[in-house]
Order: structure tokens, then C-alpha cells, then sequence
């Protein structure tokens, strides 16, 4: 039974269009395969679908590039100078712009001034100015970073030497607790070693009814005297 002719015209349904693509170019390719086997031709097909997805097929016994020269010098036609001369352009471009901008640079530090004009000169004072106001800028804003780091720091500082003084405030208010330095009572400690001088002996001073679970030696002076136990704060 016969196939019915198609109307060759453009598919309006992308999913139509789509299928039609993937199993004529699969058909294409088949072709190009027989007629390399076949014919012992060198083919090259190179197809680019409405979705800019890409598709080739070279025959085995050949390259892509030894393909495109083969057609250079049966066509008489150079494929690559246009590109090659375009590459050559660009690259005297972009040599232009990094003399340009070694030269600036050069100027900016106080070299290569001998052919400005008197209006260049002016304008790279300028530019020059405005560096380094922006540099300036900057300098500050670090700076002051680090000073509003070191302000937290210190006030944290602050917050935990105040948060151990109502400590020992609260310690010296405690009738279990005392401080006896060299045989002379004290109801807080404010104060450290100096460096150099020997360590204080601390001694905690125990009530006679509570137990002593401190770590440390005891000392009893008499018959009614409490139980001391003595500690060394080193410098």
C-alpha cells in the first residue's frame, strides 16, 4: 500500500516537529553511512535543529578538519583566513589597550610626563586626586572596623570582670566564706600579686558545723579555732 504524500511545509506542532527532525536525521545519517561503505565517499554532514541543538556525522576513515581542507583545495576557497585575520585583530586591540593602560599606570606613578600637554596634566592631577581620596576612604573604613571590634572586645571584657566582682562581693558577704591573708582577715579581693613578689596565701575560712570538701591543707590553730584551708594565688 502506498504511501500518501506530505505537504513539505513547516510544522506548526513543535512536538510533530520535533519527532519529524529526530527520525529524518536518523534516516540522513543511515544514508551518509551506506554511501561512505558503499562508495568509499568521504561524508560530512553538520545539522543545527530549531532548539540550536547540534548534529554531525563524518565518515570513519576521515577528521572534521582534514575534511573542511580537502574542500579548501578542491573549492578554492580558504576558510580559515577571515578567521585567522579577525584573531589578528583582536589581538593588536587588546595589545593597544595594555600599552595604553601600562603608559597610565607609569604616569600615575611620575613617569612618561615629558609629552603631556599642560590640560592632560591637569586631568591626571585630578584623577590622581580623586584616587586617592578613594584610597583614603577606604583606609578609614577599615580602621574603623577595627576600632569598633576592639570597643566589643573591651566591653566584654568589662561585662565579665564586673560579673566576677558581684561574685566575690557576694562570696564576702557569706558568713561561711573569708579571706585571711597573712593572719589578717579581708572581706574581699581586689587586687593581685605584683610581679616579682612572693604568692599570697589565701585561706578560705570554713564554718565549724559545715563540712570541709575542699581540697587543700587544714589548719587548726587551738581548740576553737575553724578550719582553714589554705590556698597560694601565684603571680
Amino acid at each position: 500500500m502506498a504511501r500518501g504524500k506530505i505537504q513539505i511545509k513547516k510544522i506548526e506542532n513543535s512536538t510533530n516537529r520535533q519527532v519529524t527532525y529526530s527520525k529524518r536525521r536518523n534516516g540522513l545519517f543511515k544514508k551518509a553511512s551506506e554511501l561512505t561503505v558503499l562508495c568509499d565517499a568521504k561524508v560530512s554532514i553538520i545539522m543545527v535543529s530549531c532548539t540550536d541543538k547540534l548534529h554531525e556525522y563524518i565518515s570513519p576513515s576521515i577528521t572534521m578538519k582534514q575534511f573542511f581542507d580537502q574542500y579548501q583545495k578542491a573549492s578554492g576557497v580558504d576558510l580559515w583566513n577571515s578567521h585567522y585575520q579577525k584573531m589578528q585583530d583582536e589581538l593588536r586591540q587588546q595589545k593597544e589597550v595594555n600599552r595604553n593602560l601600562s603608559k597610565q599606570i607609569r604616569q600615575r606613578l611620575g613617569d612618561c610626563l615629558e609629552d603631556l600637554s599642560f590640560e592632560e596634566l591637569l586631568a591626571l592631577e585630578k584623577d590622581s586626586q580623586e584616587a586617592v581620596y578613594v584610597i583614603r576612604e577606604r583606609k578609614l573604613k577599615v580602621i574603623g572596623n577595627k576600632v569598633e571590634t576592639s570597643k566589643k572586645k573591651v566591653r566584654s571584657a568589662q561585662d565579665v570582670y564586673k560579673k566576677l566582682m558581684h561574685e566575690f562581693d557576694i562570696r564576702g558577704e557569706d558568713p561561711q566564706y573569708g579571706l585571711i591573708e597573712n593572719g589578717i582577715e579581708y572581706d574581699n579581693v581586689y587586687g593581685y600579686p605584683q610581679m616579682g613578689a612572693p604568692p599570697h596565701i589565701l585561706t578560705l575560712r570554713l564554718q565549724p558545723d559545715h563540712p570541709n570538701n575542699l581540697h587543700g591543707s587544714v589548719t587548726t590553730t587551738g581548740p576553737t579555732a575553724s578550719d582553714l584551708t589554705t590556698f597560694g594565688l601565684l603571680g
